[in-house]
């Protein structure tokens, strides 16, 4: 087939194999577990539960254990990163790297056991980034947001 269907991935939602087809990222730092609600080129959900055996709980904190907010931007910025690249022509080709983070606020912690679910809107897009409006929610409270912007760049070979 030389036609873009054979480009785009079947309906969500999408497990983690077909996460694992469009990010480069692997454990420990896969920050998500399957995406649902795709609208391609605006928004996207993903989902990460949080499980008490990631490795960075063992430092962070021994005794109350916290997810890292900074992982918390990052499984957004990975959500952001499928919703660009999943109907992309040669993705296999490309990466989107952070070009910036801005308006982070956290709200409340995150602890294993909580499922984390990840909204990402297209606020911007040019050929060669994106802008995306990024939430945290569990059981439908807001714990996390922030603004991304992503360029996409030629994966070396």
């Amino acid at each position: 087939m030389n036609d873009r269907a054979e480009h785009v991935l079947p309906p969500s939602p999408l497990d983690v194999e077909y996460v694992k087809r469009l990010l480069p990222h692997r454990a420990p730092f896969l920050m998500i577990d399957k995406l649902s609600d795709i609208k391609p080129g605006e928004s996207a959900v993903g989902w990460k539960a949080v499980s008490i055996t990631e490795p960075h709980f063992a430092g962070h904190f021994p005794e109350y254990a916290v997810m890292p907010g900074v992982l918390i931007v990052e499984a957004m910025a990975q959500c952001a990163a499928i919703l660009g690249l999943r109907d992309m022509p040669d993705r296999e080709k490309k990466l989107f790297l952070f070009g910036g983070v801005d308006k982070a606020r956290f709200r409340r912690p995150v602890v294993p056991g909580d499922q984390l679910r990840l909204e990402c809107v297209v606020l911007h897009r040019r050929a060669t980034s994106v802008k995306i409006k990024g939430e945290a929610t569990v059981d439908g409270q807001l714990v996390a947001e922030a603004e991304l912007f992503s360029v996409l760049i030629d994966r070396p070979e």
